[in-house]
């Protein structure tokens, strides 16, 4: 399997350099150059399969330069930091499954794909006696599950950058209490979109980007991509079993368009097994824009109480435009440089009734979003976090005969302002949230500048 650009202009990579490449060079994402739709035969063969079996067999259709026993070994490293056997379980709540993705260090479905890549850069920068500054950002939940997945690995060094004050207070503590010291913490006086856009800016100098070795562990990251494919099938098989149907349809939280793409790319693998997905946005509703009038311009970022998804420009949705307008590279790449100027693109109705096969999408307010909390714990006495909460409410969205799957993509302990207001009451602390408060903290507070971010990596870099 060979990997490409998005914007054409690369060479075709292997699965190794896909990985430490992060973005490609044109400033376009990696994208399989292939994606494999299975049989049925082949969909029987993987529906009993435990979790790390499944996600080896998934591997190996996109992994062909790592030996098949090393990558048996990095599957079961990676997973073996899970609380949970079945590492991501579905549970039936009311009219919904619930697929539970928290059950990794960091109580987020970043760890899932973090762990993973944490593990695998570590073993291919031993394989080539080389070393690597990680750069990304995050609006929540990517900085403590990177940071986790990396931590005191050798010859890696992390920075993450993170919009000051607008994360929750539980997500800044699991970032800055880790003081190992390869990891640094970056709070930008912006938004999680000027993080974004100061990463990718550094990836974009290409001489800078080679002199710090950076690499990337944002969903922009192909290798983080192909690990969350692996839910979507186990939840598929799961339900389908369960439920004696053969289609189901997903709700996914999103705001930078990671999660959902990989559910869109299990999609093309399972073909009509995976009905739609539903594409649930908050009050930063650039997505549901783009889906239900095609609209996808940028406004001005809301703060809400699902922080994670407050975002306006979705990295990964130039993976997906790539795979709607047929794999042509060249108008995937004139309309990203139009909107890195004009800050909008525009869709024909063909384009859109395209979309609208793959997608529904809804817009949910922070008020919708407790009352969800509030009511789904009244009828299931199940405990939502606000980014789940979203999820569960597009779902109601659109009523349907088949079974509907919601990503739970963080433990409510995590968000526990939020879920006091929905409830009158914090949801129960899991143990590894208990003493966050009294752990040592290291973090450097930084103006939204990219030259401000430059110097300090310049500065710290291995």
């Amino acid at each position: 399997m060979k990997y490409l650009s998005t914007r054409g202009g690369i060479p075709p990579l292997s699965f190794k350099e896909a990985v430490l490449s992060g973005l490609a060079e044109d400033g376009g994402l990696i994208v399989p150059e292939r994606v494999p739709r299975l049989s049925d035969s082949e969909v029987e063969s993987l529906r009993h399969l435990p979790y790390q079996d499944l996600a080896f067999r998934v591997f190996r259709l996109f992994v062909d330069d790592i030996p098949e026993e090393d990558l048996k070994i990095l599957v079961a490293r990676s997973y073996g930091t899970f609380t949970h056997p079945d590492i991501t379980p579905v549970v039936r709540k009311g009219a919904f499954w619930i697929l539970e993705l928290f059950h990794g260090p960091t109580l987020a479905f970043k760890d899932i794909a973090l762990q993973f890549l944490g593990n695998l850069f570590e073993y291919l920068l031993s394989e080539r006696g080389e070393r690597m500054n990680i750069l990304g950002a995050t609006s929540g939940d990517t900085g403590s599950a990177a940071i986790y997945g990396v931590r005191g690995r050798r010859n890696l060094t992390i920075f993450i950058l993170h919009p000051h004050g607008r994360v929750s207070p539980v997500q800044a503590l699991q970032m800055t209490t880790v003081t190992d010291p390869n990891v640094f913490n970056l709070a930008i006086e912006g938004t999680f979109d000027d993080c974004q856009a100061i990463v990718k800016r550094l990836f974009a100098d290409l001489e800078f980007k080679r002199r710090y070795r950076l690499g990337a562990v944002n969903s922009i990251n192909w290798a983080r991509v192909l690990a969350q494919i692996v839910y979507y099938l186990w939840a598929y098989f799961r339900v389908s079993e369960a439920e004696g149907a053969e289609r189901v349809r997903f709700s996914v939280p999103t705001g930078n368009f990671g999660d959902i793409f990989a559910g869109y790319l299990a999609r093309r693998m399972l073909g009509d097994r995976v009905e739609r997905l539903i594409l649930a946005t908050n009050e930063n509703d650039i997505l549901t824009r783009f889906v239900t009038r095609g609209d996808y311009s940028v406004r001005q970022v809301v703060p809400t109480i699902s922080p994670s998804m407050d975002i306006q420009v979705a990295s990964n949705f130039e993976r997906y435009l790539y795979y709607l307008w047929g794999e042509d590279a060249g108008r995937v790449r004139e309309a990203m440089e139009r909107f890195a100027e004009e800050k909008r693109l525009s869709f024909s109705e063909e384009d859109l009734a395209r979309v609208r096969r793959d997608f529904l999408s809804a817009s949910v307010s922070q008020e919708e979003t407790l009352r969800t909390i509030r009511e789904f714990y009244q009828e299931t006495g199940y405990i939502l976090d606000p980014h789940t909460a979203v999820g569960v409410r597009a779902a109601r969205e659109f009523p349907s005969d088949l079974p509907t799957i919601c990503l739970a993509t963080a433990h409510p302990a995590k968000f526990p302002e939020a879920v006091s207001r929905a409830l009158g009451f914090p949801p129960p602390v899991p143990e590894p949230l208990r003493d966050l408060e009294s752990r040592p903290r290291r973090v450097v507070i930084l103006p939204a500048e990219v030259e401000a971010v430059r110097r300090f990596i310049s500065e710290h870099a291995l």
